[in-house]
């Protein structure tokens, strides 16, 4: 196993063992912190794996963090309607 799977799996720890401690801001701080640590590590898996792994790591990783890409899409979906109706 390539270093940056084990690094992968290690912020996958992190991240359930996260989010099971109780939080004041639902979590929201912690979702950014994983989110600046996890791009980079998905470039990395990618780089030393191929894009095969690349693309289930980035799945594992959407799977840990949907709100905020629910949000995201919201978010998006809202500027898109506001710029088309325009």
């Amino acid at each position: 196993m390539t270093l940056s799977l084990i690094l992968a799996l290690v912020w996958v720890v992190l991240a359930n063992v996260l989010a099971m401690l109780p939080s004041r801001d639902n979590h929201w701080t912690r979702a950014y912190a994983l989110i600046a640590v996890g791009v980079p590590l998905l470039g990395y898996v990618t780089l030393q794996n191929g894009p095969w792994v690349g693309l289930l790591v980035l799945a594992a990783g959407a799977s840990m963090l949907r709100w905020p890409l629910i949000y995201l899409g919201r978010w998006m979906r809202r500027q898109w309607f506001v710029s088309s109706q325009e």
